[in-house]
């Protein structure tokens, strides 16, 4: 049965993780792009298109931790350090994905709209290059806790399953 757990949470990983940080680290370029062009319907819908994959995956990533859970009790390791921290890495991540950029992506595509000549409350291009920026930080900073995550599930440090 740990085989069958550890395999689908691999699996589970690579499927929902890898597409939210991709989706996610090409938003804020997509987000320029579509800003830099307001009449360009195809630059706001792969926007829009890159918002729905980081919802949908992140939804789906749930399964991560539920398989991780599964193989770690399966394998009778779940008070080893290693994975501890792991966890809370994961809460990390998944705190920062949660709580910081999808809510600024969806605040990025709601904003979103042509610039207009005097209108000073209008979204200008650096108020877009800074949520930008901003988005393209928090993705780091979630693709470092993720790529974290895995060199510990890889290494183990103080394992004692012999893997």
């Amino acid at each position: 049965m740990t085989k069958l757990f550890l395999s689908l949470h691999v699996i589970a990983a690579v499927l929902a993780i890898g597409p939210v940080t991709v989706a996610a680290s090409m938003f804020p370029k997509a987000l320029r792009r579509a800003h830099a062009a307001p009449a360009d319907r195809e630059a706001y819908a792969a926007l829009r298109l890159l918002h729905r994959i980081c919802r949908v995956y992140a939804g789906v990533g749930l399964a991560v931790p539920v398989f991780g859970f599964a193989t770690a009790s399966s394998l009778g390791v779940l008070g080893s350090a290693w994975l501890i921290v792991s966890i809370l890495l994961t809460a990390a991540a998944a705190a920062v994905l949660a709580l910081l950029i999808l809510p600024a992506q969806g605040r990025a595509l709601a904003t979103l709209r042509p610039p207009r000549r005097g209108n000073p409350d209008g979204e200008g291009e650096a108020s877009v290059h800074r949520v930008a920026s901003r988005l393209a930080m928090l993705t780091g900073v979630f693709n470092l806790l993720w790529a974290t995550v895995t060199v510990l599930m890889i290494i183990r440090p103080g394992s004692t399953t012999g893997a």
